[in-house]
């Protein structure tokens, strides 16, 4: 059975700051910094468990952490 993502995570990258601490904390490497800029972004949205670890220790409040419409809990 596939299992289906419940969760999405974005990064405003006007408010980031570069410190890399989302990609440190997060348990399952939704986060990578940008080479251009070292800017945070998901680039495994698909993985997120909705921990919220990412959300809760970003200086910048840049990482914003939702529950699907429609996901089961």
């Amino acid at each position: 059975m596939k299992r289906l993502n419940k969760f999405d995570v974005s990064v405003d990258t006007r408010l980031c700051k570069a410190c890399g601490l989302c990609v440190l904390v997060c348990p399952k490497k939704v986060f990578e910094l940008r080479d251009e800029d070292g800017k945070s972004v998901p680039v495994n949205a698909l993985a997120c468990i909705g921990c919220t670890q990412c959300y809760q220790i970003c200086p910048d409040f840049a990482i914003t952490v939702y529950k699907k419409e429609g996901a089961l809990a």
